[in-house]
């Protein structure tokens, strides 16, 4: 299979973050795409540097103000004090219920806190250039889908089914499934379906594609309840207007076994197959691994060629798209399996 591997990704290298109130050194590091590119060489496949421009995707899938922010966020950080080079900026205020969205703050942190949904995705002078070459890949995976391929993966990070239309959150920055999807729909595929099998819900991919009817959302994750994003993901959210019928949530507790999971696989699945799509890009979160150590399920390494055989019967052309997974050892090969078994 066609790998895409983003040769920049050590750009993208915050030292730390908050978790639960506390600074603490990054979970998404660099090390799990190493991992990860080292059991694709291990295992023979062709991996490759994206090559295509994502910018037209992306001004469909992200607003425009979101975008030139991001692209200038370290830039405008730095001019503010030289010093500001050597420090990771986060954000304190966020625009609730109740406080206005539609103009942006002038002040720097005010501005981050915009664009921002959690103090937990850390920018760093090589952000915009790594998440741009990630999202370059997903657009070029689905070109390839186009020419008559029938799997690519996008081994890229950082992940990106948590950003929105509009703004960041949970290491993701820009939505790489959705610029897959879109790019899909813009070759000419009529329908397109997404699963998002990682531990917690895409809830910026939901945001986008919401009240569309072209583009099924499927999610598979720990309940929004106890789990992040915290704020979307439960069962009733169906999608909206157009967009009715083509978001499923399917919520697990944590702790959740393999066949429970499987089952609520097969669920996804099924709702895949009436969708009727031309082409599938996966949110492959490897975070649902047993060792994994901010999630709650537990499949086993084994699991993973599972998911892959069950994929392959779908018939479908598939982009699967890296997202989280953070037992960086164990990483690549679970990956790999996926893939491998996909094949």
């Amino acid at each position: 299979m066609i790998t895409f591997f983003g040769n920049l990704h050590e750009g993208h290298a915050p030292a730390s973050e908050f978790y639960r109130g506390e600074l603490v050194p990054c979970f998404e590091k660099p090390a799990r795409a190493h991992y990860v590119q080292a059991q694709l060489a291990l295992q023979g496949h062709d991996v490759r540097t994206p090559a295509a421009d994502s910018r037209a995707v992306l001004a469909r899938i992200h607003t425009p103000r979101y975008l030139q922010f991001l692209e200038t966020a370290w830039q405008q950080w730095v001019a503010l004090d030289t010093a500001n080079a050597a420090v990771q900026p986060f954000p304190s205020v966020w625009p609730v219920r109740g406080l206005r969205s539609d103009v942006e703050p002038v002040n720097f942190i005010a501005k981050l806190g915009l664009y921002s949904m959690d103090n937990g995705t850390p920018l760093v002078e090589g952000t915009w250039r790594v998440v741009k070459q990630a999202a370059d890949a997903a657009a070029h995976a689905a070109q390839l889908l186009g020419q008559g391929e029938r799997g690519v993966f996008c081994a890229t990070r950082p992940p990106g089914h948590h950003a929105g239309a509009d703004f960041m959150g949970g290491y993701c920055f820009l939505n790489n499934a959705a610029v897959a999807a879109q790019a899909l729909r813009d070759g000419g595929c009529e329908r397109v379906a997404i699963l998002d099998v990682d531990f917690h819900h895409g809830n910026g991919t939901q945001e986008i594609f919401y009240d569309r009817a072209d583009v099924l959302f499927v999610s598979l994750h720990g309940d929004p309840l106890t789990e992040y994003p915290f704020y979307l993901g439960h069962a009733d959210e169906r999608g909206h207007g157009a967009g009715e019928g083509f978001n499923l949530n399917l919520p697990m507790p944590a702790g959740t076994p393999a066949d429970r999971w499987f089952a609520a696989l097969e669920v996804a699945c099924e709702r895949i197959v009436r969708h009727r799509a031309d082409a599938l890009v996966v949110s492959l979160g490897l975070d649902t691994f047993e060792g994994d150590p901010i999630s709650k399920f537990k499949l086993s390494t084994a699991d993973y060629s599972r998911l892959g055989e069950r994929l392959k019967r779908l018939g479908l052309p598939a982009v699967f798209i890296l997202e989280g997974g953070y037992a960086a050892a164990e990483l690549g090969v679970n990956a790999v399996n996926v893939i491998d078994a996909f094949e």
